[in-house]
Parts: C-alpha cells; sequence; structure tokens
C-alpha cells in the first residue's frame, strides 16, 4: 500500500467523510486496513477492575476503516489525491501525488539496475 503510518489524508466515503486532513495513526495487514485519528470512533465497555479503567466504563476507542476510503492529502495540491510510485534517475523508488508529480518520500534505497544511464 502507498499510504504510511503517519501521512495525512482525507476521508472520501463513510460516516466520518470530511474535508479536513486527518493523521494515519497505524497501518494493519498489509496496508489493507488503516487507523486515522479521530475517525471511526467506538465505545468499548470495560469491566470493573480493568488497568486503564479501574472503575469500568466505556472507553472511546479508534477502529481501522478501509484503505480504499481515504485519499493521501498533497500539500501542493491541497486536496485529496492518488499516489503513484516511479524510479528517480539514480534509481531510488519514490512516491509521488499523481497530480503535481511532487515527491512524497523515498520507498526504497537506490539500485543501480534501474538508474537511467547517462550516455
Amino acid at each position: 500500500m502507498k499510504i504510511k503510518k503517519g501521512d495525512m489524508v482525507l476521508v472520501s466515503s463513510g460516516d466520518d467523510a470530511s474535508r479536513t486532513p486527518r493523521r494515519v495513526t497505524q497501518v494493519i495487514s498489509g496496508g489493507q486496513k488503516l487507523v486515522v485519528e479521530g475517525v471511526n470512533m467506538v465505545f468499548k465497555h470495560v469491566r470493573r477492575g480493568h488497568p486503564k479503567s479501574p472503575q469500568g466504563g466505556r472507553l472511546r476507542k479508534e477502529m481501522p476503516i478501509a484503505a480504499a476510503k481515504v485519499l493521501y492529502y498533497c500539500d501542493a495540491c491541497q486536496k485529496g489525491v492518488r499516489l503513484g510510485l516511479r524510479y528517480t534517475n539514480d534509481g531510488t523508488k519514490e512516491r509521488h501525488c499523481r497530480k503535481c508529480g511532487k515527491s512524497v518520500g523515498q520507498v526504497s534505497p537506490a539500485k543501480t539496475s534501474y538508474a537511467k544511464s547517462k550516455k
């Protein structure tokens, strides 16, 4: 999956769809599910004597959502976009915005077999 922990995303569908970017706190099961802060909040009922809540009650916690429901938030475009992967001239693999082409970050180190030869 192209979205990683710490990325800012827009939730595009569901009850929590909004136009404000939110941070990804966790990536689960090979990138198919994401935990996004403040999205898909549920109540977990806890018995008395639990270490987090000795008096018992209800804890609010974030549950995972499908990765297909979010779009990466590009700072340059100021909107939700899809991400692509490409190789740079020196052979490093990077993520980039599909709209403006801005580099988002490196995915893997340089490989000489993918470097563009200078002739």
